[in-house]
């Protein structure tokens, strides 16, 4: 059995340890919120800071919650894979041949697979995938 294929290349979820530009613009954006808000108490009395305070810590707490919320949505059970621009792949003597994405026949409906400018897959005598495949 002869397979020659470049393999397809599935990107799952993005884990590098490093920020994505996102996340450096909230880190940015709450800098300067806390910035600001720390020369206005400088500005004020004790009495009216008090008072800004107290509304500033339930609306940072009812933004937090929210953001707890979308997080904890975003991180829900299933799998996210992409498959794209793949090469080609040719299967001979019963082999076969995939430039697209073989899943688990136990694949959930949660499960995100998104296959796109796949490799044309050709077999002489066996099988052949450019798509999604689930046995």
């Amino acid at each position: 059995m002869l397979l020659e294929a470049n393999a397809p290349k599935a990107v799952k979820n993005r884990d590098d340890g490093g920020m994505t530009g996102q996340q450096r613009f909230v880190v940015v954006i709450f800098s300067v919120v806390v910035a600001a808000l720390a020369g206005v108490f400088c500005f004020l009395s004790w009495e009216r800071a008090n008072q800004v305070a107290g509304i500033v810590s339930a609306l940072v707490s009812i933004g937090s919650l929210g953001a707890a919320l979308w997080a904890a949505l975003a991180t829900l059970p299933g799998t996210r894979v992409y498959v794209s621009r793949t090469g080609s792949a040719t299967a001979r003597d019963g082999g076969s041949a995939n430039t697209g994405v073989i899943t688990p026949s136990t694949s959930s409906a949660a499960d995100t697979i998104r296959v796109d400018r796949t490799g044309d897959a050709e077999s002489e005598g066996g099988e052949a995938n450019s798509g999604v495949s689930a046995p």
